[in-house]
């Protein structure tokens, strides 16, 4: 399927990640975009839902089939901003997305979306006509440390993530101060998400011996929805 790739997500104990990051540190390349910063960065995402909670509704109920809307920004910073739509379908993935501007992000999480009118792509009048039919609004934050590893064969990216927290009634992207607090499900636990093009690579599988893992089916946005309804 054209745009589609592989996603898998396994749970794994700090102690699992770690061991698990010294064998990637060795053996793959750091992303770029994490080089400048001791090897990761700061994510936070602002997710969307409709009035009925369809993407909380559509996961736990497990439809093959759904979309999760979200602003994701990097290391709070206003340099890149991007709306996204991650469409899933079974194991597979595909992400589309819009460049924002600081003043378009804001916009948005005021819930007004008339700016998408004016812009020339394409995708900008798709995602308003979601927007506004389903009447998605801004719903949680979720925060994390990622340690993001690439390889070229296949487009092979590997993730961990840390830290994972869910903010408090707030939706305030840019702030340093915005009240966030660990989901409880991640005490302890790190995320490791792989993903790839049509097959993962020998080489990496090895890489990825996990002897605890367990593999993931639920969302960081469906727990940390949990203490924000």
């Amino acid at each position: 399927m054209a745009g589609y790739r592989y996603e898998l997500k396994y749970m794994v104990s700090e102690a699992e990640a770690e061991l698990l990051a010294i064998r990637l540190r060795l053996t793959m390349d750091i992303d770029p975009h994490a080089v400048k910063n001791n090897g990761t960065y700061f994510i936070r995402s602002l997710y969307f839902d409709d009035p009925w909670d369809s993407a909380v509704e559509d996961k736990v109920a497990g439809v093959e089939f759904r979309d999760k809307f979200r602003i994701r920004i990097y290391n709070l910073s206003p340099k890149a901003i991007k709306l996204e739509r991650k469409h899933k379908n079974g194991q597979f993935i595909k992400k589309d997305s819009l460049k924002l501007s600081k003043a378009e992000c804001d916009a948005m999480a005021a819930g007004n979306y008339a700016f998408m009118l004016k812009r020339k792509e394409p995708i900008a009048r798709e995602f308003y006509g979601e927007f506004v039919t389903r009447g998605l609004k801004p719903k949680v934050l979720v925060d994390y440390d990622r340690e993001p590893f690439i390889y070229n064969v296949q487009n092979v990216r590997v993730t961990i993530d840390r830290d994972i927290r869910t903010g408090m009634r707030c939706t305030d992207l840019f702030s340093a101060q915005a009240p966030t607090y660990p989901a409880t499900e991640f005490f302890g636990q790190c995320i490791v998400e792989v993903k790839f093009n049509e097959y993962l690579p020998g080489y990496i599988r090895s890489l990825l011996q996990m002897n605890n893992s367990v593999h993931m089916a639920a969302s960081k946005y469906l727990y940390c929805r949990q203490y924000n309804v």
